[in-house]
């Protein structure tokens, strides 16, 4: 690994981000969000896909990750990793300036009538038992999923990825710099961010997603609070259903992250208007 020294971007691993936030005293969480929309931008690039080439790198992506890495899904021989779902849903990517390489996607499933039903209707309906908050409560066209996402093995930071479901491959430290490593764990966070102004942009007034409860409070950690609506299952791995609104993500930020909200947002306006 590069042994930069002056190093800006924030030193949070994953494991940092999960169970282990709560135990870092307030200052200390202050201090690694420093300058972190700096890096991000440095480093990192939001794309909307606008198009079916774009498209068809999301669905690469899923099929490394899903397919190959995971076996959540069988392989194909396209390389590509699709489902129903895809037709009706609005995409995100983010890349890797320096190497020119799309680093992780998702997406969000929109609908539009009662026959298309989300992810979360159609596989795990019956783990929602907050009633008032399940997706048939409002209309199909204010109601959407965020879902698939998908983080190539090279940009997740991890001291040990031993744990059941884990990706096997390995990433070679010796192709990034420590600073950009440092920056890797908020790629999710990035993606989140741009489904959320996706949501906004569509109309979108009530978001779900089958979320692992670690995650969740990595989340919660910047300021980002999914509100627990049932019970966990088994679907992918451990996963619980979460709702939030739009206008949410951005509540309880931190002004970096408000920042780094702001900067994804601009991009993506730029694209739209492309």
């Amino acid at each position: 690994m590069n042994g930069n020294k002056g190093l800006l971007c924030p030193q949070v691993s994953n494991s940092a981000l999960t169970d282990n936030t709560t135990k870092l005293p307030l200052p200390q969480k202050n201090k690694e969000a420093n300058n972190i929309s700096e890096h991000f931008v440095q480093f990192l690039q939001p794309y909307i896909a606008v198009n079916q080439a774009l498209k068809e790198e999301v669905f690469k992506i899923r099929h490394n990750v899903y397919c190959e890495e995971l076996a959540f899904e069988d392989m194909s021989e396209s390389g590509q990793e699709t489902d129903e779902f895809d037709s009706r849903s609005i995409f995100t990517l983010i890349k890797h300036k320096p190497s020119e390489t799309f680093t992780s996607c998702i997406r969000l499933v929109t609908s539009s009538t009662s026959y298309e039903l989300l992810p979360i209707e159609k596989y795990c309906l019956s783990s929602i038992t907050n009633k008032d908050l399940a997706p048939e409560k409002f209309d199909r066209s204010e109601i959407g999923e965020i879902s698939r996402l998908a983080v190539k093995s090279c940009f997740r930071r991890r001291k040990a990825d031993d744990f059941q479901g884990a990706a096997t491959g390995t990433f070679s430290e010796m192709n990034y710099s420590e600073t950009e490593l440092r920056c890797f764990p908020f790629i999710s966070i990035g993606l989140y961010m741009a489904a959320a102004i996706m949501s906004m942009k569509n109309g979108i007034r009530h978001i779900y997603i089958m979320m692992d409860p670690k995650l969740a409070r990595s989340m919660k950690f910047i300021g980002i609070e999914f509100k627990k609506i049932g019970h966990q299952v088994n679907y992918h791995g451990l996963r619980v259903p979460y709702y939030i609104k739009p206008e949410d993500f951005t509540k309880n930020l931190s002004s970096e992250f408000k920042k780094l909200y702001k900067i994804i947002e601009d991009n993506i306006d730029f694209q739209l208007k492309m």
